[in-house]
Parts: C-alpha cells; structure tokens; sequence
C-alpha cells in the first residue's frame, strides 16, 4: 500500500504521527512479512539489487529493510569482505531480522532502528544504498534522498523501486469504494517521470528509470487476504468496517475466481519501477 491510512476529513499528518502509525503497522507484521507463501518483496528487492551491481567488498545501505529482502541479496553481492547496514523504523522487524542474519551466519549485516527519512549515519561512508517501496512512505521524499546522497560516497550509486501507477499494490482498486482519497495519500506525485525528477532534484546524475513486470500467484482468497494483511496494506483493513471487510473480501474472491488459470492460481502482473542515479564525482 502506498499510504498511511487516516480518518476521513483528517488532513496531512504532522511528521512524526506519520512515522509512529507506520513504525506501529509494521510490528505487528513483522513476523507475517514477506512469510505467507507469496512470492512479492523478495523478487523485487533482489530485482533492484541486481540493477545497482554490487561488488565484492563493497559497503551497501539497505533503507527501510523490513524483512532483509534486500539486505541479504546485498550482503550475497558483497560478500564476506563487503559490509551492509540495515536500518528500519519498526522496532520488531529490526529485532526479525537482526536474528535471521545471526542465523544465518552473516556477520557482515548490521541493521539498525532508525528512520530511513533521516538516517544518523556517517557521511560518505557507502558505496551504494538500495530503498525497496521506502520512498513514497516518507513526508519528504526529496529530503530523504538529500540525506541518502550525503552517505555515499563520489560515485556512489542510488537504487529506488516504486509503483508505476499512482496508486500502487495489488487489488488496491477494490478498496477505493469503501475509503476516501486521503487513506492513500502516499502515492500522489509517484507518477511515470516524477521519480526521477525527486532523484535529480536531490543531486544525483545520470539518472534513469527502468521497469520490470513481477508476477504474482495467489492459490486462493484466503491467500490473498493473509498476503494483504502482511504487509503495509494492514492500515487500510483496520479503516474498514467489518461489513465492508466482508464485502472487499467476496469482491477479491470473484475476481481472483475469473482470473484463475488451469493449475489453479491466479497469476497477477504487477509494473515496477526502479529509479537509479549516480553520486556526482
């Protein structure tokens, strides 16, 4: 989802209400994200690593890690000799995925709890930095990438993937009969080139967009709804009454009912977009 759920009639919210509700989101997914059986941050994630082509020793950035899908296809690239920081706003997925790198046995992954708005880190300390669906969570995108552009170093390499629709997240359209404009807020000013605008404004060159199309598979609705509910979608679904509950859940039941292929599952493509540009030397 690509907005921080709000009451109707409320207007934008002040900056740090904005960080707590989804600070607070994000604990109470912490175990479930990324973890139903539906392939979706991962392949992104590692999609957008790719891109940026880390190399051996090199020292990456992973802003608003989540569960480390990006972080460990970082910590893969550089190796035992490289070093990646991790940092997120949510207490619980610091904690998940501080012990999921402890487990699984790599010592060159830190992750931190910090706000990927404004990280408190070392200036010109990083080769790379990586956010994967980060930007259009913060108040001031163009900041941010400010603050990202002071850690790398000359050269350094920035890698962003977003939605290519202004609304972004699967099924998203079901929602909008039950919910007003501003419960998804956070996607206004993502359109097709303004991504690259807030890149460039914040300093970095030779800044390029690419795409991909990621596809999805749901075996059932009953997927579907655990998936929705793991993620950053969970603030729309507590806006919801529970008929309306009811009734966005029978509609993302015939839809994927009509979409459902031979083996059982429904296939759904998703456009991505991934946002790179280059320190300036």
């Amino acid at each position: 989802m690509t907005g921080v759920a709000r009451q109707p009639g409320a207007g934008p919210l002040p900056a740090a209400e904005r960080s707590r509700r989804i600070a607070e989101v994000f604990d109470e997914v912490a175990e479930c994200y990324d973890n139903v059986g539906v392939a979706w941050f991962t392949p992104i994630a590692r999609e957008l690593v790719a891109r940026l082509a880390p190399e051996a020793g090199e020292r990456a950035l992973d802003l608003g890690c989540g569960r480390g899908a990006a972080t460990f296809a970082l910590a893969d690239a550089v190796g035992p000799a490289g070093r990646v920081t991790a940092v997120d706003l949510s207490r619980r997925m610091v904690a998940a995925t501080t012990a999921d790198a402890a487990a699984q046995g790599r010592p060159q992954v830190e992750v931190l709890l910090m706000d990927a708005g404004t990280p408190s880190l070392p200036p010109a300390s990083y080769d790379l930095a990586v956010a994967s669906f980060v930007l259009f969570f913060l108040p001031a995108p163009v900041a941010a990438l400010r603050a990202w552009r002071r850690l790398l170093v000359p050269g350094g390499r920035v890698g962003v993937s977003t939605f290519t629709r202004t609304r972004g997240g699967l099924l998203d359209d079901l929602f909008l009969p039950y919910l007003p404009e501003p419960a998804f807020g956070g996607g206004a000013g993502f359109g097709s080139d303004d991504v690259a605008r807030m890149v460039t404004a914040a300093g970095f060159g030779q800044v390029r967009s690419e795409h991909a199309d990621i596809e999805v598979r749901f075996g059932s609705v009953d997927q579907w709804y655990a998936w929705s509910r793991s993620h950053g979608q969970r603030a729309i679904w507590q806006l919801l009454s529970e008929p309306d509950r009811r009734r966005v859940r029978a509609e993302a039941a015939s839809w994927l009912a009509g979409h459902r292929h031979r083996d059982g599952t429904t296939r759904v493509t998703e456009r991505i977009r991934f946002t790179i540009g280059i320190v300036p030397p």
